[in-house]
């Protein structure tokens, strides 16, 4: 703290600036101060007048500056620590989790200069090499997962999507959705698709479209089991998808012929009403062509409506379940089938009807009885089991006319009859219902990845196997959001036991712990 007051400092400045001869040293005197101090103060006094002349900010305005530049210090340091931090590992996780979900780099880098700002962005190049990264680490680790689903995978939807004229052989656990198959080939011939389906060794059932490729390729495969000596069936399933998409088609189009003659009557209505009436000739040969034009258009749309109605009992005999609810069979179905063909005539149905009565379609019904079988020979109380099956779940109900009973009185009465038949029925329903509930009769599961597949093609120039690789593995461990699987992973349903279902955590892991996990 100073000595001397600020008049004293003042006051020493004037004797040192506009005093007579003497004053310095009566001043000294006066406060006490040596000479030299007089003439500091008179310095230090003639530099803040000067100081406070100058331009710019007062002292309070800076002041004041300063406090408030410390109060939003003070909310910055606030603000930091409640702030997540964004490093390089966080940053490789997004570029490669956006990857998998099908953006590309461009769309990758604008995130990430969103959240860093431009400055902090890596470079696109930057961003696919950690794309890369994590894409061969995937195969990687994909090659362990694959080799411990081997044994849990029953069941496959098969089917091949092309990327820029390249088959890729694709393939789906249904009950799980686990995709366990995603392979870019050369082609899609026998010998391919049996190299791609050895390694399922466990598989029974296979769910596939018309190809021949594939088809050669399961004959294939069972061939090398047999060979083997192996005591592993396997059936294969022609998907009910496309055989009802192939009849669909042929509808479509004889609905657009009905609508062809029907525009043509119309047409030779107009004409009577423009041409022959308004000029005042004689209409009776317009109205002769538009009577016949009708004639024919009527017939065209019953045509089109017997042969929908057709068609709509072939998809019937591809149910799980008659109209009257029973359960639907081979020889059954089969018969349906016949007798809807026979309105089914020409070339247009050809397809379908090849299809539809290919034995492969009813593959599912020969499963579903042998297994009910199996699990309850009583065939009292397995049609009792079946009856309370669909009691217990509407939806099926609801596709049968004759079933109006309310849902409680009807799982009600159903769940007596079958205590009266067998007082630990409980135990019999669990293995019915697996059987009912696990039947599949069309491969639309692998339909929906070919989408996915699809989805991301549109926005790449290509599709690497890497980059496919990290697809497979992120969709795998993805939870689902909503319906019967919400919660869990594709991974989780099939059973597959790992130390986490997290994606990102899986690459970072090594992969001996992984072969330890399986």
């Amino acid at each position: 703290m100073a000595r001397l007051s600020v008049l004293t400092w003042i006051g020493n400045a004037a004797a040192s600036l506009l005093g007579s001869h003497g004053a310095v040293t009566a001043q000294a005197k006066q406060v006490d101060c040596s000479r030299q101090t007089i003439y500091d103060h008179a310095d230090k006094v003639q530099a803040a007048v000067l100081e406070s002349q100058l331009p710019g900010p007062s002292r309070n305005d800076l002041l004041q500056e300063n406090a408030r530049l410390r109060e939003e210090n003070r909310q910055l340091w606030e603000i930091l620590g409640t702030m997540v931090s964004f490093g390089e590992d966080r940053q490789q996780h997004l570029a490669s989790a956006a990857s998998a979900m099908g953006m590309s780099l461009a769309q990758i880098v604008a995130l990430l200069t969103i959240i860093l700002g431009k400055p902090c962005c890596p470079s696109r190049a930057k961003v696919g090499r950690w794309v890369q990264a994590s894409s061969a680490r995937a195969g990687r680790l994909l090659s362990v997962l694959d080799q411990a689903c081997q044994v849990l995978v029953r069941t496959l939807a098969l089917d091949e999507i092309f990327l820029h004229r390249q088959p890729v052989l694709m393939g789906v656990e249904p009950h799980s959705m686990t995709w366990v198959v995603g392979q870019r080939a050369k082609d899609r011939t026998g010998q391919t698709w049996a190299k791609a389906i050895l390694p399922w060794a466990q598989m029974t059932y296979a769910l596939v479209d018309g190809g021949t490729g594939l088809r050669r390729g399961l004959d294939l495969t069972l061939q090398q089991r047999q060979e083997a000596k192996s005591t592993v069936p396997l059936e294969s399933n022609l998907d009910n998808f496309h055989i009802q998409q192939q009849g669909q088609k042929a509808l479509r189009m004889q609905w657009r012929q009905a609508e062809a003659v029907w525009q043509e009557a119309e047409h030779a209505d107009r004409v009577v009403t423009q041409k022959a009436e308004r000029q005042g000739r004689d209409a009776r040969p317009e109205k002769s062509r538009a009577r016949w034009a009708w004639q024919r258009a009527e017939k065209a749309l019953a045509q089109a409506e017997k042969r929908e109605a057709a068609y709509q009992r072939v998809v019937a005999a591809l149910e799980m379940f008659h109209a009257d609810g029973t359960l639907n069979d081979r020889a059954s179905a089969r018969a349906a089938m016949q007798a809807a063909f026979k309105e089914l005539p020409g070339p247009r149905w050809a397809k379908f009807e090849r299809m539809a009565m290919d034995p492969r379609a009813l593959t599912f019904l020969d499963r579903l009885h042998r297994q009910l079988v199996a699990v309850e020979p009583r065939g009292e109380l397995r049609e009792a089991l079946v009856k309370l099956w669909q009691a217990r779940h509407p939806w099926w109900r609801k596709k049968f006319a004759g079933h109006r009973e309310r849902d409680g009185v009807l799982v009600a009465v159903r769940t007596h009859i079958c205590r009266q038949l067998d007082s630990n029925w409980e135990a019999s329903y669990v293995a019915v219902s697996k059987v009912l509930r696990e039947t599949v009769r069309a491969s639309s599961v692998v339909e929906c990845m070919n989408s996915v597949v699809r989805m991301h093609q549109a926005r790449h120039r290509g599709l690497s196997q890497s980059l496919m690789d990290l697809k497979r593995l992120y969709w795998n461990c993805r939870t689902f959001a909503a319906g019967k699987r919400k919660e869990r992973c594709p991974y989780e349903h099939l059973g597959l036991r790992l130390p986490t279902y997290d994606w990102w955590e899986l690459l970072q892991m090594r992969l001996y712990l992984m072969r330890l996990v399986s």
